[in-house]
């Protein structure tokens, strides 16, 4: 970071993952620094998020990515959607952070595939592939255990566009900020939802994951 920014990455990192309990290697954190770098220098050109000073990227986006990291490896995927990525988020924070998950990241703008795709290369996530495509027309890609999305659609969309990709026994964990009651309230019969609140260190704002399942009547109904 240039030495006219006050704002120290690094610390704030450790602070983070020691307040979420997360065990991050020195690699990961590196990894994390490199990603926050590149993201703040192609979003210059590419636009990548509103959010433009280093302090608000990194406690708006990659400590409240990283406050999902746990409930994320307690569920153990092992092959995972970010839907409509963008800029990686939560994709390559969680890429980073589930380095043994086969990640795949779709967008519908070249421009972010294309970061995603540098961004890839430079930190060595070779686990990680990026589609420039419509998600509907993911299906050659079908057979995720976990699907995400973190600013996407409402939650009937997502599971209507990714339903065909879900794998048997695979759910949906969808990141949101206040819990979305009346998105939950609009689902289809046969889902169910369970709300995860989140506490994103040092941010003062509400924040859960909504896990989503077809309940086990409508997934043996179909058997």
């Amino acid at each position: 970071m240039p030495a006219t920014q006050a704002f120290a990455l690094q610390p704030f990192l450790e602070h983070t993952a020691q307040a979420l309990g997360l065990d991050l290697s020195a690699a990961q954190q590196q990894q994390l620094l490199d990603y926050a770098a590149l993201l703040q220098r192609w979003n210059r050109v590419y636009n990548l998020t509103a959010v433009r000073e280093p302090e608000a990227i990194a406690r708006l986006h990659l400590a409240d990515c990283l406050a999902a990291l746990p409930a994320f490896r307690r569920e153990a995927p092992r092959r995972l959607l970010d839907v409509g990525s963008g800029g990686g988020l939560p994709g390559i924070v969680l890429a980073i952070g589930l380095p043994g998950v086969d990640v795949h990241l779709v967008d519908t703008v070249q421009k972010k595939c294309a970061f995603l795709r540098q961004i890839c290369a430079a930190l060595g996530l070779r686990q990680v592939q990026v589609h420039h495509a419509r998600v509907e027309n993911l299906q050659d890609a079908a057979g995720f255990d976990c699907i995400t999305s973190r600013a996407f659609s409402d939650l009937p969309l997502l599971i209507q566009l990714t339903a065909p990709l879900r794998a048997d026994n695979g759910q949906w964990c969808a990141m949101k900020g206040q819990v979305p009651a009346e998105e939950i309230a609009a689902l289809p019969n046969d889902i169910t939802a369970r709300v995860e609140p989140l506490q994103v260190p040092g941010l003062d704002a509400q924040r859960c994951l909504v896990w989503l399942r077809p309940t086990p009547h409508a997934t043996n109904a179909r058997a």
